[in-house]
């Protein structure tokens, strides 16, 4: 029978892997935010880093104080999008293990 302490710092370390592994693959990732029915798109990568603006010619000749307020917009929900995903791959991780409040993972 094996030693019980040997098998918790195995599945420690096992999680440990998994959470490294998880980091890199959301690091990877890249999400679309959007703004004004599709008009300003923001690509974002799982680090939360703007990778891509396009804005629809229309808005080029529009005001600027709304052009400026859509990309805030599109920026927001990039990000949103990319909490959603970290969220979604920590439950799938941690099987639904209730962390106590205000615990944050290394991402």
């Amino acid at each position: 029978m094996k030693n019980p302490l040997a098998n918790l710092m195995q599945q420690a370390q096992k999680m440990q892997e998994n959470l490294q592994k998880a980091q890199e693959e959301l690091a990877a990732l890249e999400v679309q935010g959007e703004s004004g029915g599709g008009l300003v798109r923001i690509i974002m990568n799982g680090k939360k880093e703007v990778k891509k603006v396009s804005i629809d010619e229309s808005l080029v000749k529009e005001d600027r104080d709304m052009l400026e307020d859509l990309v805030a917009a599109a920026v927001n929900d990039a990000i949103n999008r990319v909490n959603r995903l970290k969220q979604e791959k920590m439950a799938a991780l941690t099987g639904g293990i209730e962390l106590p409040a205000g615990f944050k993972l290394p991402f």
